[in-house]
C-alpha cells in the first residue's frame, strides 16, 4: 500500500509507515520539544520504543498518565507535563482517550482556568481565543476517529459525567493514519472500536439534519466497515483490512459533525454508570435502538442495509455482533435492573438523542435499557 496525502480539512497521511513522516512534519513547523501524549498500556509496548526512536534530533518527553475513559485530572496532569517540559508541540498517540486528552493538553497549554470550563455546556464557558501549539495525531485504534474530530470528550472525575469541548481550534494540524500501528490490537478491542466506527456512520446518516456531504461519507463508511470488520477480527494481521478500518473510522468521525442519535446517549450513560468502553457500549445498544428507530427511518435503514450487503439492517447488526464476539445483552457485562433509573437520567440529559430520527422520551429510554438488559 502506498502512503496517500489528502485534506478534509485536516491533512491526512494515510498508509503503512505514515508514522515515519511525523518528525519531518514537526521540523517543518519549527518544533523541537514535543510532548508525546499516550496511555499507560501503549507506553510500555515495543511500538512506543520504535516510534520514539524516530526523533533523534528532538527533545521528546512522554506523558502516559491516561487509563480508561479520559478524565479532567488526566488533562490537567498532561498540561502540567507540557509546561514542565517547556514543550512547543503535542503528539497524540493512541486510541480515542489519548487523542482526546492530547487535544485539551494543547488547549490548556496556552489557556487559563480549568479544562471543564471550556466544555460547551458550562454555564460560563470560556472562549478558546489563543492559537494552540502544533498538534499532530496518530490513531492506534479504528473506532472514535478522534484524530480528525474537532471535539474532545472529557469525564468529570467525581461524577464520571462526560463533558464535550468543541472547537475547530482542536483539529490536528496533521494526521498520520498508519494501519501498522493497529496490527497488535486484541480481537475484543478490534471488535469494540470497529462497532464504534460503524455506529458513527449509521447514526450520522439517520440523523434528520440536512447535510448531504456527510450522508455520502457515512454511507461509504458503512460499506467499508461492514466488509472490513469481520475480516480484521478474524485476521488481525490483514494490513489492507486494518487500513480500511482506519479509513472507515475517520469517515465516521467526519460524518458525525452532522449529528448522532440515541445509541450514543445510551452509550454515554453506560460509560458513566458502569465505566464501559465507549465502543462496547455503542455495540451493545445499536441493534436495540435501531429496532426502536425503524418506524421513523425505514427507507434510510434499507439503504444502510444495502450498502452493508444485507437485506435487513437490524439482522445484519445482530449477526455481526455475534460473529465478532459482542454480547447481545447488557446483563452479559454486569448491568443490573436497579441501575436503569440512573442510566435513563443520564441518557435523557445527553444531547445526542435530540437528533435521533425518532424522538426518544424518558419512557422510551426505560424500555430500551430494559429490553437490552
Amino acid at each position: 500500500m502506498a502512503i496517500h496525502k489528502f485534506a478534509f480539512p485536516t491533512t491526512i497521511h494515510f498508509g503503512p509507515g505514515a508514522r515515519r513522516l511525523v518528525a519531518e512534519n514537526l521540523k517543518a513547523a519549527g518544533c523541537k520539544r514535543p510532548l508525546l501524549v499516550t496511555d499507560k498500556g501503549l507506553a510500555a509496548l515495543p511500538v512506543m520504543s520504535e516510534f520514539r526512536s524516530l526523533f533523534p534530533e528532538f527533545s521528546l518527553e512522554v506523558f502516559s498518565g491516561i487509563q480508561g475513559n479520559p478524565t479532567a485530572s488526566q488533562a490537567r496532569a498532561g498540561a502540567d507535563a507540557y509546561r514542565a517540559h517547556k514543550a512547543d508541540s503535542v503528539i497524540g498517540f493512541g486510541g480515542g482517550a489519548a487523542l482526546d486528552v492530547a487535544k485539551v493538553v494543547a488547549l490548556m497549554a496556552v489557556h487559563p482556568g480549568d479544562v471543564l470550563e471550556y466544555a460547551w455546556d458550562h454555564p460560563k464557558v470560556r472562549p478558546i481565543d489563543k492559537p494552540l501549539p502544533h498538534f499532530v495525531a496518530l490513531p492506534t485504534t479504528a473506532g472514535t476517529g478522534s484524530e480528525v474530530g474537532r471535539s474532545s470528550v472529557i469525564s468529570e472525575d467525581d461524577t464520571h459525567v462526560k463533558r464535550i469541548v468543541f472547537s475547530a481550534a482542536l483539529l490536528a494540524k496533521a494526521v498520520f493514519a498508519d494501519p501498522e500501528l493497529t496490527l497488535s490490537l486484541p480481537a475484543n478491542i478490534t471488535a469494540a472500536t470497529g462497532m464504534d466506527a460503524l455506529t458513527h456512520n449509521i447514526e450520522s446518516y439517520l440523523s434528520p439534519a440536512y447535510h448531504p456531504l456527510c450522508d455520502g461519507i457515512a454511507l461509504e463508511g458503512v460499506r467499508i466497515v461492514a466488509r472490513a470488520l469481520p475480516l480484521v477480527h478474524k485476521n488481525g494481521k490483514d494490513i489492507e483490512a486494518r487500513g480500511d478500518m482506519l479509513m472507515g473510522s475517520m469517515m465516521g468521525a467526519i460524518a458525525f459533525q452532522k449529528d448522532l442519535g440515541a445509541v450514543h446517549s445510551c452509550a454515554h450513560a453506560l460509560s458513566t454508570v458502569a465505566d464501559l468502553h465507549h465502543g462496547l457500549a455503542n455495540a451493545l445498544m445499536i441493534d436495540h435502538v435501531m429496532r426502536f428507530n425503524l418506524p421513523a427511518a425505514e427507507v434510510k435503514m434499507k439503504e444502510l442495509a444495502r450498502v452493508a450487503g444485507a437485506t435487513d439492517l437490524i439482522s445484519f447488526l445482530s449477526n455481526l455482533k455475534r460473529e465478532i464476539g459482542i454480547p447481545d445483552r447488557l446483563g452479559a457485562v454486569g448491568l443490573r435492573k436497579d441501575q436503569i433509573p440512573k442510566l435513563v437520567d443520564i441518557a435523557v440529559a445527553d444531547i445526542c438523542h435530540q437528533t435521533n430520527p425518532r424522538p426518544c422520551t424518558r419512557q422510551d429510554f426505560e424500555q430500551l435499557f430494559a429490553s437490552a438488559l
